[in-house]
């Protein structure tokens, strides 16, 4: 998987007054943190926005190039002006690629709409958990995890706990879906649910004539 490139260099202004001129100029102001000093850094605008719409960016090893030196990093968090579309600030997090990390990555389910539930049984899917915490080391860092809903029956439920994750990647013990959260259910329907108790009821009407 290639990796994507980010370039930035160093700031000395800081405050509101200072970032609102930067973003002006069309620049965004971020912060560089993690394994030795932070960094107050600047980066261009439209190159930064067009990478934030790709879902890789965001949960992957990141080579970042700090004025004219190339270090790996996440990114940490971003903040979105309200109603315009432009990014007024990012904070990224240094890599020490030996060391294992806690990253949240988003699923993928995939084949919901020719499972037996869906095509036999009528169900529909409805899906919970969006994205997972894992622990990893960088090297091992997946860009998303699928999840196969392609044998999903009605009643059924797939927890993150079911998920099948990649090598060298387990779920997070302190992250916020540690193995119970729901990914994937096809509740029964309604229309299945009030057979029995309709057939039930004929039963017994049957039952008091004689």
């Amino acid at each position: 998987m290639s990796t994507i490139e980010i370039t930035a260099t160093s700031r000395e202004a800081q405050g509101t007054g200072a970032s609102r001129r930067l973003r002006h100029t069309g620049r965004v102001p971020g912060v560089l943190y993690g394994l030795g000093d932070a960094i107050m850094l600047e980066m261009d605008h439209n190159d930064l926005y067009h990478k934030l719409q790709v879902e890789k960016f965001h949960a992957s090893v990141l080579n970042l190039t700090l004025n004219g030196q190339t270090e790996p990093v996440l990114l940490r968090a971003f903040q979105m002006h309200p109603f315009r579309q432009q990014v007024l600030h990012i904070d990224l997090v240094r890599v020490d690629m030996t060391k294992p990390m806690h990253v949240r990555v988003p699923l993928h389910c995939l084949r919901g709409d020719v499972c037996p539930g869906v095509k036999l049984g009528g169900g529909k899917i409805s899906l919970g958990v969006h994205e997972v915490d894992v622990t990893c080391l960088p090297a091992d860092l997946p860009t998303f995890i699928e999840v196969d809903l392609g044998a999903m029956e009605v009643g059924q439920t797939i927890h993150v706990s079911d998920i099948k994750l990649p090598a060298g990647v387990t779920l997070s013990q302190h992250g916020k879906h540690t193995g119970e959260g729901m990914v994937a259910t096809i509740p029964v329907p309604r229309a299945v649910e009030a057979a029995p108790a309709a057939a039930t009821g004929k039963d017994a009407k049957k039952k008091g004539k004689k």
